[in-house]
């Protein structure tokens, strides 16, 4: 039998049930590869209930430094009976399937073209361990530990993260290693070790890892991280996944960073509202009052925070949304991750609404534009959204070191102080001055006399006074339109990736690719993988909206382009027929809604498909076996 064979190059997937403490031991085993230096990307694919469904955790290994999903599964851990059919299943040609033989394996999960290493998980822990959690529990670490034989993971290195996990917990440190030990020499004992696919210490990185120093860390981190660099000292919000840890992380960071070094008094406040609506209007508070504020949601809140979205954008108050998307509509698949709130966060509210979007693609990403967001709120006087997703959020991504200047300083945009108002005689709060849509504000206080307006969301005129005359309306609803093409140039620009160069392509159409956020990643690879096969597609990474200009200069530069995205109904191609007047079949969608990130192999198989290649692996657009 052909055995799958590569170094540092390889895929394997854990078959857990939720509340068994799985995650700790695979988390264990990403971190062990990461810190020998060899490019890793795990992701945890979890229920939305508390324990007893089936759960996974992928880890990509590439030394090439891929950090999206590949598609396939070269080495299975099974230890869940309920998944163990469809778990076999997913294994590729001449894998391996690692379970726990403590009860024989059935007949019909046998494939001839796989390796199976069976290893009695419960009966072993069972005689090791007197307590009944603790033998549920380190039969994770026992397979890890049989997985550091058979895939070569350098030992002390485990037994120095068990350290670093259970600092302050000194008692669990021993049992932990003596599982490891457990499974490292049954391994040892009973398998050629190591297998074809195993780790070398080190490893290449990627053209599109500019950076060589890495660290793990997980988008919502790093979003509250930039929370606080970026100035914010509300932040207000309703529990919801997968934005919760946002908000958490931004409560621990504040609870160290802002506080008065004299007083020791908080320079903060954090406020759990009743329900998402009301956080936003919160955080739409202290944004008027001069405040750096923020919420953190997902798509259901989203949907509640609309008619004050519309509000903020109306009166023109700055402030900052983290949208951590999930799969919808209404609860749909709440720990699963999806692209599919672009439509709704582009136009939230009735009436005509646009609103300045930010697509991060890496934790780095989500830092900078957390801050960036911040800066653009106040400077455009309208909310901004930063659109992550799950799988950024919640998952542990490589990502160049966070680096912060300590010459920055905020961007409060068109502000009037006391001495400027002192020297106006006609200020008026929606007079558009400068001709780029954007007015000049006051914050309360500012001024004993001057200053003060009547903020609504009714309509009103260039003075602030209530208004229903059709030609005010018109004039401050174009003004918006005005101020929202002006911030084509504040947000950041789409960043293209350097072409792969063919010197006998086999097409002779100019092919294009857009995507943005998760799905970059895997569009990367699925482009490389397609210049190897003669087909070059030249792409952009697209980081916000409204749309740089460059973004229509690409897609009238090419025949065909295609939109990669996460969701069903091709959204972010719709946004873009839609604000920049493209014809529908210039643009061709390339589609993932499973709740499952988007592999390199999907990409590139409908890529395949829609260019008619023979070799064409078509893969259906159905939920991926997870």
């Amino acid at each position: 039998m052909k055995q799958i064979k590569g170094i540092n190059d390889f895929v394997v997937k854990f078959a857990n049930v939720n509340g068994t403490g799985s995650a700790s031991a695979n988390h264990l085993f990403a971190k062990a590869i990461f810190r020998m230096g060899i490019p890793v990307s795990p992701r945890n694919i979890f229920p939305s209930n508390i324990q007893g469904l089936p759960t996974w955790y992928e880890v990509r290994v590439s030394s090439k430094g891929y950090l999206g999903r590949r598609g396939g599964v070269d080495l299975m851990v099974c230890v869940n009976p309920q998944t163990m059919e469809q778990d076999v299943a997913s294994v590729e040609p001449g894998g391996y399937f690692l379970y726990d033989s403590t009860k024989l394996l059935a007949q019909h999960l046998k494939r001839d073209d796989v390796t199976y290493f069976g290893i009695p998980l419960t009966e072993m822990c069972m005689r090791e361990f007197e307590v009944p959690r603790l033998q549920q529990l380190l039969k994770n670490v026992v397979y890890i530990g049989a997985l550091a034989a058979l895939l070569d993971i350098r030992f002390p290195i485990l037994k120095d993260l068990l350290g670093d996990q259970f600092k302050g917990k000194e008692k669990l440190i021993s049992p932990n290693v003596h599982a490891l030990e457990m499974g490292y020499q049954y391994a040892v004992e009973n398998f050629n070790c190591p297998l074809p696919i195993r780790l070398e210490q080190g490893g290449n990185v990627a053209p599109h890892l500019l950076e060589s120093k890495q660290i793990l860390m997980n988008g919502n981190t790093a979003a509250a991280l930039g929370a606080i660099y970026g100035g914010a000292t509300v932040a207000a919000w309703y529990p919801i996944t997968p934005s919760t840890s946002v908000v958490e992380a931004f409560s621990k960071y504040a609870e160290r960073l802002r506080i008065d070094p004299g007083t020791g008094k908080k320079n903060f406040a954090i406020l759990q509202a009743e329900d998402e609506l009301a956080a936003m209007g919160i955080a739409i508070g202290a944004g008027w009052n001069g405040a750096r504020a923020f919420t953190a949601t997902s798509g259901p809140g989203l949907s509640l925070m609309s008619e004050f979205l519309g509000l903020a954008y109306f009166a023109e108050v700055p402030v900052v949304l983290i949208d951590v998307q999930r799969s919808g509509p209404s609860t749909g698949m709440p720990t699963r991750s999806q692209q599919s709130d672009i439509l709704a966060a582009a136009y939230a509210s009735h009436g005509d609404t646009k609103h300045v979007l930010l697509f991060p693609a890496t934790p780095r990403e989500c830092f900078d534009m957390t801050v960036q967001a911040f800066d653009l709120a106040e400077r455009i006087q309208t909310p901004v959204i930063m659109m992550s997703d799950l799988d950024l959020g919640m998952n542990d991504w490589m990502s160049p070191p966070l680096e912060w200047d300590d010459s920055y300083e905020m961007d409060r945009g068109k502000v009037l102080d006391a001495e400027a108002l002192e020297n106006s005689e006609n200020w008026g709060r929606y007079v558009d001055v400068d001709g780029d849509g954007i007015c000049y504000r006051t914050l309360p206080g500012t001024h004993p006399e001057k200053g003060a307006f009547f903020t609504r969301g009714s309509s009103k005129d260039e003075m602030a006074i209530y208004s229903e005359d059709g030609n005010d309306y018109v004039k401050n609803v174009d003004r918006l339109l005005r101020k929202f093409e002006t911030a084509k140039n504040l947000v950041p620009e789409p960043k293209p990736h350097p072409p792969i160069e063919i010197k006998k392509p086999k097409t002779k159409e100019k092919l294009g690719a857009l995507f943005f956020g998760t799905s970059a990643s895997p569009a990367y690879e699925a482009v490389e993988m397609l210049a190897e096969e003669g087909y070059p597609i030249n792409t952009l990474r697209i980081r916000a909206f409204p749309f740089h200009h460059s973004l229509d200069d690409f897609i009238h530069e090419h025949d065909i382009v295609f939109v990669i995205e996460q969701n069903r109904d091709g959204q972010m191609r719709q946004l873009i027929m839609n604000e920049c007047h493209i014809a529908p079949d210039k643009l061709t969608s390339i589609l993932n809604y499973s709740g499952t990130p988007i592999t390199a192999r999907t990409i590139a198989a409908q890529i395949r498909k829609t260019l008619n290649i023979e070799s064409a692996e078509v893969i259906p657009l159905r939920p991926e076996v997870a």
